[in-house]
């Protein structure tokens, strides 16, 4: 995992950053690169999320949504624009695959405009016909439906503890 500057932290998001990871995703949504996300839908799925905070300053977020028993989407990474290229995202996108070992989820997916990004973490283009109903409730809701092109992506993940090497 990408080890946070000394003055960073990983952690759980709080009631208190919900309305600035919506404007982190949103800015995203407006470059065309996600999903709008509304204030209600952040809190709903509170608990989903993971932040990057830096000396008080939350530049990211990402979080990961479990839909079955063995697949969770791996969803709204967002870093801030004028932090790019720091590794805040692959610290993220590395602490939700943690997570869902943890939990024991065995598959993560996530679509996306950025396949390079996610096959770094060994992610591969799969078929949407692969991902459950479920999501595609989520899908009505944006305007590219049905004619959808991000990519879809899969990494399978051994459940149990995080990875030694990643947590270091």
């Amino acid at each position: 995992m990408t080890e946070p500057a000394l003055n960073a932290t990983v952690r759980k998001a709080r009631v208190k950053d919900a309305e600035r990871i919506q404007e982190l995703v949103n800015y995203w949504a407006k470059q065309d690169e996600m999903l709008f996300r509304p204030l209600s839908e952040i809190y709903d799925f509170l608990r989903d999320y993971w932040v990057w905070e830096e000396d008080g300053r939350l530049l990211g977020s990402a979080a990961l949504h479990v839909d079955w028993k063995d697949l969770a989407e791996l969803r709204s990474v967002a870093v801030d624009p004028d932090e790019q290229g720091r590794g805040i995202g692959t610290g993220l996108v590395q602490r939700c695959l943690d997570e869902a070992r943890e939990l024991g989820v065995t598959r993560v997916f996530a679509l996306t405009y950025r396949p390079g990004f996610f096959g770094r973490f060994g992610f591969a283009e799969c078929s949407k016909d692969e991902l459950p109903r479920k999501i595609w409730s989520e899908c009505i809701r944006c305007p590219k439906f049905p004619e959808c092109d991000e990519i879809a992506m899969m990494v399978a993940v051994e459940a149990g503890a995080p990875d030694e090497e990643a947590a270091r």
